[in-house]
């Protein structure tokens, strides 16, 4: 891979610099042309336009060089505009665009399914739909756990969530505001006790039974299809379940004949350190969900599950218009390889050697840092009163923007919006992350 990548003759640099406020003068009239074009329901949580990227670092229309340490919310695993992938686009796009995969095949689809047959936890034989989005993956899963199994309901779990379609707002613990005002929602979704080892102090296996227990007498197994669990919750605060946890799920499911379903929209595809983020806690589900970096940015999503769970789904049942394009099937080709190639497994093991004790340093000398959790690339800090314990939104808004004005961007997260999330490039140079933990520093200095 290639430090920079030169747009217009103008390479981008692996270094952060601000030249003008932020949001500049050019963001600034680019936002004005949203607003009056671009329902407010879209938001955006921080008005700069950016116009190139690669690597670790993203340019704004204005000239300043951010260092993303959210990689579009996890979609960027492999860095920015990666040399290989946007070759493998360039020649997809020259050759074939478009056929409809449940018209006239091509065989981009087959070897992404191959792939994912390979690197998903298991070793039973496995097949694959591919669709585009995360949501549209949830979907896919449950109506196929449901057409297998003869049953109704879903179940999830406190904190998770799962995407913006009816369906899947439903499948979220936090309504507002992906849901607020969009019902009436999908019925039969009921939520589970999970596990949260920074708020409920039990091991894998005490909350393995209490959630085992709300499943059975609120809903029943006989009248449960699946159960979707994200091995580490995304949106919910990177919460990681106590070991043990996710393994005794499974065999409650697989013994009361219920589809579990890893959804690793998020925490898969490397971002771990592991291809599936399942794979550190000793768990093979059902079917594994995966989107977001498995393109390399382009849109593409995959329903992987046991074979015989994927083809209880009847001819014409599964598919959809753009589902497993030829452009970014060829792009999450490369993808693969690229992991494999620049080893890639071994640098989120690298990010995190340097960016959590980075971030335990801050919490020792900042009290209101409560909690440092996260695997690989996945690491999150929760916000908290040193006295009461109670979640600090406000503090986690306050240094997202004061980093954003130093030329560092931060994701917030978790359900009471107290939680800073950590989704890096895992191309990101141990430097680029030491000087993001030098402004998060000030940031918190200056609360």
């Amino acid at each position: 891979m290639t430090d920079t990548l030169s747009v217009s003759s103008s390479p981008v640099t692996q270094e952060r610099r601000v030249v003008t406020a932020i949001p500049g003068p050019k963001s600034q009239a680019l936002h004005e042309r949203r607003l009056a074009v671009v329902p407010v329901g879209v938001t955006a949580a921080l008005p700069v336009y950016i116009e190139r990227a690669h690597g670790a670092i993203v340019v704004d229309v204005d000239g300043n060089q951010f260092i993303d340490l959210g990689a579009g919310i996890g979609v960027t695993t492999i860095g920015h505009t990666d040399d290989a992938v946007v070759a493998a686009a360039t020649a997809q796009l020259e050759s074939l665009t478009h056929t409809l995969f449940t018209i006239t095949p091509y065989e981009s689809y087959v070897r992404v399914a191959e792939l994912l047959a390979e690197h998903t936890p298991g070793t039973f034989a496995k097949k694959t739909v591919l669709v585009n989005s995360g949501a549209e993956a949830v979907e896919n899963g449950v109506k196929i756990a449901r057409k297998f199994t003869g049953r109704n309901g879903v179940a999830v779990l406190d904190h998770a969530y799962h995407g913006r379609t009816n369906l899947t707002m439903a499948m979220n613990f936090k309504a507002a505001p992906y849901a607020t005002g969009f019902g009436p929602l999908a019925g039969d979704v009921y939520r589970a006790p999970n596990s949260y080892p920074f708020h409920d102090g039990l091991s894998g296996t005490e909350a393995a039974k209490r959630t085992i227990s709300y499943l059975e007498k609120t809903v029943g197994a006989a009248d449960l299809a699946c159960l979707v669990v994200e091995p580490i919750q995304g949106e919910g605060g990177f919460v990681v379940p106590a070991d043990g946890f996710l393994p005794a799920l499974q065999e409650w499911c697989t013994a009361n004949g219920v589809v579990m379903i890893a959804d690793e929209i998020q925490s898969g595809m490397a971002r771990t350190g592991a291809y599936f983020a399942s794979e550190h806690f000793g768990w093979v589900p059902d079917m594994v969900l995966s989107a977001k970096g498995i393109a390399g940015g382009l849109p593409l999503a995959g329903v992987t599950g046991r074979a015989d769970i994927m083809d209880s789904a009847q001819p014409g049942g599964l598919g959809g218009t753009f589902g497993g394009n030829p452009v970014a099937a060829a792009a999450a080709v490369a993808v693969f390889d690229q992991i494999e190639s620049e080893g890639l497994l071994a640098e989120a093991g690298r990010i995190e050697r340097v960016l959590k004790p980075g971030l335990v340093a801050l919490q020792e000398k900042y009290p209101v840092i409560g909690d440092v959790r996260g695997i690989g690339a996945m690491i999150a800090i929760e916000l908290v009163s040193p006295d009461t314990h109670e979640p600090d939104a406000a503090a986690v808004t306050a240094v997202a923007a004061y980093a954003a004005q130093k030329g560092v961007l931060l994701l917030t997260a978790g359900t009471y919006g107290n939680v800073l999330r950590f989704l890096p490039s895992l191309v990101i140079s141990d430097d680029l992350i030491t000087e993001a933990l030098a402004i998060i520093d000030e940031a918190f200095a200056s609360l």
